[in-house]
């Protein structure tokens, strides 16, 4: 077995996509429209090796960030230089305390999701 993908609601697509295209360098792979209830995203990493679906209910519902949702982790080889880009781009974090071989932070999302970045351990370069 293998992820097929991970699906959150978000309230704005558009806010939504131009963080995980324009921030996370995410690509949309595909969009479907389930007539007027809601449109699908799926975004993918360069590689197609993981599956992101952004689901956007078109009836306007608000909802809250669901308590069974973690967080969504991608690797970097370069925290520092993504710290920049987000205190550049005007956006808070959370920096974690290193732990033996992993240094991360946490950013938010448009949504108030957690992201968590983590930098590759360099014997995993």
């Amino acid at each position: 077995m293998r992820l097929a993908h991970t699906m959150i609601r978000v309230r704005d697509l558009d806010a939504a996509l131009a963080f995980y295209t324009g921030f996370l360098g995410l690509r949309e792979v595909r969009r479907k429209t389930i007539g007027d209830e809601a449109t699908l995203v799926f975004l993918t990493d360069a590689a197609g090796s993981y599956h992101l679906e952004l689901t956007h209910n078109h009836d306007g519902r608000d909802y809250e960030i669901g308590t069974q949702f973690g967080h969504l982790a991608f690797h970097v080889d370069d925290l520092e230089a993504v710290i920049r880009d987000v205190e550049a781009r005007g956006w808070g974090y959370r920096r974690s305390k290193p732990t033996v071989g992993s240094k991360y932070v946490f950013v938010k999302d448009p949504d108030g999701y957690d992201i968590e970045i983590l930098e590759r351990a360099a014997s995993t370069h």
